[in-house]
C-alpha cells in the first residue's frame, strides 16, 4: 500500500512536471520551432509521469486512486494538446 507521503510527494513531482510542459506548450505557441529541445523534453516528461502514476496507482486505496486519476487528466489533457499542437 502505498503511503499518504509518498502520493503526495509524486503529485507535487506531477505538478512540477505539469507547469513545466504548460511553460513549455505556451511558450511553442509564440516562438515555434525555436526551442524543440526543450518542447520534447516536456512531452517526455509528461509521458513518464503518466506511466509512473499508473504505477503508484496500482498500490493506492480508493480515495488515493481518484487523487492519481485526476491528476492523470490533467496531465493526459495537456500531453493531448501539445501533440496537437502545429509545432
Amino acid at each position: 500500500m502505498a503511503t499518504r507521503e509518498s502520493v503526495e510527494e509524486y503529485m507535487q513531482t506531477c505538478t512540477d512536471t505539469y507547469n513545466y510542459a504548460k511553460e513549455q506548450f505556451e511558450s511553442g505557441a509564440k516562438q515555434e520551432h525555436y526551442h524543440d529541445e526543450e518542447y520534447t523534453k516536456a512531452q517526455s516528461m509528461l509521458e513518464d509521469a503518466v506511466n509512473d502514476l499508473n504505477k503508484l496507482t496500482l498500490s493506492c486505496n480508493d480515495q488515493q486512486k481518484e487523487q492519481l486519476y485526476r491528476m492523470r487528466l490533467q496531465l493526459q489533457q495537456l500531453q493531448n494538446e501539445m501533440i496537437l499542437q502545429r509545432h
